[in-house]
């Protein structure tokens, strides 16, 4: 079977360089144009279910797909974007200013520390590795996840069961999809096809890559 994951389109805190995680930002209206675009992209990786996060962001987008395929969107629990805490809403500027100890430590060994108030690494790959067994037993066929930059990632981890502090983590852009085949028989993942944005040509403004 595929699986398509897929990144919500942009927000307003994607371009101001905010750092989202649990914050429930909408899509602005660039955001609504890549949905809307991302499904025309979708045309060609038809599917039979669509699991998304319940944030607004990521369910808009999702939404965007099942209206063109006639699909239902289901919500998992467990595909919110990582918890930042006290960083959330901020830049990565104002955070290396107020947060220097543990910016510095982020920036060489992010396994290491914890955003004050937010998750840890273990914790988000736990309740990843939930959803994704969740989404597995429930699914028959082709389907797309929908989710964020940060869940994206060690969602990916997962699947290719790289190491926890592996650095050549999948980054993904707004509205991008990565395609991964899955095979029942051996429980194994392969990455086909990772970002993949050409839907989005049609739109003028290039489009960030915000991470979180």
């Amino acid at each position: 079977m595929k699986i398509y994951l897929i990144r919500h389109g942009q927000t307003d805190w994607n371009l101001e360089g905010k750092i989202q995680g649990r914050h429930d930002v909408s899509l602005n209206e660039t955001g609504s144009k890549q949905a809307e675009l991302l499904a025309m992209g979708m045309d060609k990786r038809p599917v039979v279910q669509i699991f998304s996060s319940r944030q607004k962001r990521a369910l808009e987008t999702a939404q965007a797909v099942g209206r063109r395929q006639h699909v239902a969107v289901t919500v998992i629990d467990g595909l919110e974007e990582g918890e930042f805490g006290e960083w959330e809403g901020k830049t990565w500027d104002e955070i290396s200013r107020e947060y220097p100890e543990e910016f510095k430590v982020w920036c060489t060994e992010p396994a290491e520390i914890v955003p004050p108030g937010g998750e840890s690494r273990p914790q988000i790959y736990r309740r990843i590795g939930n959803a994704l067994k969740e989404i597995l037993r429930r699914s028959r066929g082709d389907i797309a996840i929908v989710s964020h930059g940060a869940a994206l990632a060690y969602m990916v981890s997962l699947m290719l069961e790289k190491e926890l502090g592996d650095h050549d983590e999948i980054i993904v852009k707004n509205a991008s999809i990565s395609t991964v085949e899955y095979d029942r028989e051996t429980g194994k993942f392969h990455m086909a096809e990772a970002n993949d944005v050409s839907h989005l040509k049609a739109l003028s403004q290039e489009q960030g890559s915000v991470r979180f």
